[in-house]
């Protein structure tokens, strides 16, 4: 039953997550720029909180406009390049292997450079309830 519970709860994460991603982009693009496959998600304990791993992927030259997630990220290259340009920050490329993370509800762009897809690992700490990307205007 608590498997079934969590299937659901990340099926309804990715579908929320992937709505979001959606309204960042001005039309839409088939196949999606971005792909996010949820591979696990907790609840933490006694708290408005759920911890969501993600491998996102992301389409050669795709920049998905200025956004938010409404809690923490933790994110490592697996393949490709991620440009990364958070708001007050220089712009910045992260190569495989190289982590980054940033602090809640940050403001900030993002992309995949070069010629191939970028592949993450991506941690997300979210408010529960929460889609986890919320554009910006």
């Amino acid at each position: 039953m608590l498997m079934k519970s969590m299937l659901v709860a990340a099926v309804a994460v990715f579908a929320i997550g992937g709505a979001a991603v959606a309204q960042l982009e001005k039309a839409p693009v088939s196949p999606s720029p971005i792909k996010r496959n949820i591979v696990g998600k907790l609840e933490v304990p006694n708290s408005n909180y759920d911890v969501i791993t993600a491998i996102v992927e992301i389409a050669p030259g795709f920049k998905a406009g200025r956004h938010f997630h409404p809690g923490l990220v933790q994110s490592e290259v697996l393949d490709g390049q991620f440009w990364l340009a958070m708001d007050g920050q220089p712009e910045k490329v992260y190569n495989v292997g190289e982590k980054f993370d940033f602090p809640m509800k940050a403001i900030h762009n993002e992309g995949a450079v070069g010629d191939k897809w970028a592949k993450l690992i991506v941690t997300y700490v979210v408010e529960r309830g929460q889609p986890l990307v919320q554009p910006v205007k």
